[in-house]
């Protein structure tokens, strides 16, 4: 089971790293649709954190908007992400 949650985790991460690069990529088209900062921020949250920090640094996407910076440090910081490094490093201590 745990195998495929750190799947899940990681898949999720390079989904979010694509959106992060997609809406960078959309935000030079002028009058093109973009992804809500808040959809970016939940995708950042739900495990994504490390595929949005990657995306903020390889396509320098959304690195000057303070209010968004401040926001994906916090969510970050209280991120179910470790919730999930926590029942991982349980899991393994005790005997099978």
């Amino acid at each position: 089971m745990l195998p495929i949650v750190w799947g899940l985790v990681g898949l999720w991460n390079v989904v979010t790293l694509l959106t992060y690069g997609w809406d960078k990529w959309r935000s030079k088209k002028e009058g093109a649709r973009r992804v809500r900062e808040r959809t970016l921020l939940w995708m950042l949250f739900a495990t994504g954190w490390l595929g949005a920090w990657l995306g903020m640094a390889w396509f320098r996407h959304k690195t000057q908007k303070q209010p968004f910076r401040r926001y994906a440090w916090a969510w970050t910081v209280l991120n179910p992400f470790w919730a999930l490094v926590w029942w991982t490093v349980t899991s393994a201590q005790q005997p099978a």
